[in-house]
Parts: structure tokens; C-alpha cells; sequence
């Protein structure tokens, strides 16, 4: 993320989906795939997307800057394979008294203001199914909160995380779309995190598994 007016190359994120550059750019991207599933690449694009979305907006949120998510102001730049590189917001956001780890209420305006219409427009135009597209962005959600959790919330067997996955509403009283999105299983001595629905990477050539955090047993090995 950064200041839109130092980010070249961009277009608003509303001129983005609402033409045919979102389709364009995973043509751009399915180019280098050999004439991979569709659903296949909008899903890998969609993790990148989510990646650079979410992280710093909850590093930034864990140490009390409230970044603003309102896709109608930000910009995206890609790369040359079509690609997320970046995202261009208007300011530098606000300074938020509010508490560092209540991370339901981190999201609420995350969804609201910009997942819930970019999970639509994946599946418009990418063929993604919406619980597929959650899945994503959920795992960055989740590595981002667990990554800067201090004290017991970071100790092993401890998940900072937790409340989004099992909570059925967000603070603002609407469905939490994460609920069931990642589960913690015990295998042998190991607590092993793993997805509800698989990203589809092992249809793209060249991509590695996502290991142990697979919802498909069978590819957790490959």
C-alpha cells in the first residue's frame, strides 16, 4: 500500500471492475498458465490481491493506524502478468484509541466497505465461488493477526485468531463470512491449521501446494 499520487500506473479500483481491465488481467495471467481452469487463476489472483490488501491493513490496525479500505477510494496497479502490485490510498489514514487485538471489529469495515463487492466481482467475472474467495483472503487475515499477537495469544497452542473463525456475527451485527474458514486439527504432537475449501492452485502449472494448510488430503503431500 501506498499514497496513490506516488503510485504509477494505477487506475481506481470502481474503473478497474467496472470495465474489462479486471478480465484483461487474468487473460494477462492465464497467458503464462497454458489455458489453466478460470476459476483456477482468479483464485491465485485473488490471493494476491488479498495478500496485499489485507496484511497491512491489519499490521497497520495492531499498532493503531486506521487505514481506510473503501475500495471507491483506492487505486490498484498490476503488473506486467496481470497481477496485483500495489494499492494507492488517498491519505495516510487516522491514529485509533482503539484496542490493538479486537480483531472482529478490524474487520467489520474490511468486509463491509471492500471484500463483499470484490468477492462479487470475482465471481462475475472470474467464475469464483464466493466461499472460496473468503477462504483467501481469510488466510492473510489470519497470518497477519497471529503474526504481531503478543503474550499468550502468540505462545504455541495458542490462536490469536480464533473469535473470526468460530464467531457467528461481526460487531456490527452482520454474518461473519469467515466463520469455518480455517480450523486448527491435531496430527500427532502438531497443531496444524488447514482451510475449508481449496485455493485450486494444483491446477495451475508451476505452483507449488500450499502443504499441511490444504483442505484436500491428497494434496497436502504434493
Amino acid at each position: 500500500m501506498m499514497l496513490a499520487g506516488d503510485l504509477d500506473g494505477a487506475t481506481t479500483l470502481a474503473e478497474f471492475f467496472a470495465s474489462d481491465a479486471f478480465s484483461k488481467a487474468l487473460d494477462t495471467y492465464a497467458a503464462g498458465k497454458n489455458g489453466a481452469d478460470r476459476r483456477a487463476v482468479a483464485s491465485m489472483w485473488s490471493l494476491y490481491y488479498f495478500s496485499a490488501l489485507t496484511i497491512p491493513y491489519i499490521v497497520a490496525r495492531r499498532f493503531h493506524q486506521e487505514l481506510s479500505v473503501d475500495m471507491n477510494a483506492m487505486s490498484i496497479a498490476l503488473g506486467e502478468d496481470g497481477l496485483p502490485r500495489a494499492f494507492g490510498l488517498a491519505d495516510e489514514g487516522a491514529w485509533s484509541e482503539a484496542s490493538d487485538d479486537d480483531l472482529l471489529s478490524f474487520v467489520a469495515p474490511l468486509v463491509r466497505d471492500h471484500l463483499t463487492p470484490i468477492v462479487q466481482e470475482l465471481k462475475n467475472q472470474g467464475g469464483l465461488a464466493p466461499r472460496l474467495a473468503w477462504n483467501n483472503a481469510a488466510v492473510y487475515i489470519d497470518y497477519a493477526f497471529n503474526a504481531t499477537a503478543q503474550g499468550k495469544a502468540s505462545e504455541a497452542g495458542n490462536w490469536a485468531s480464533r473469535a473470526l473463525f468460530e464467531e457467528q456475527f461481526l460487531p456490527d451485527g452482520t454474518l461473519n463470512p469467515f466463520r469455518g474458514c480455517l480450523r486448527h486439527e491435531t496430527d500427532g504432537e502438531q497443531t496444524i491449521c488447514r482451510r475449508k475449501v481449496c485455493c485450486l492452485r494444483y491446477m495451475l502449472p508451476g505452483i507449488p501446494s500450499c502443504g499441511e494448510l490444504c483442505a484436500l488430503p491428497e494434496q497436502r503431500k504434493q
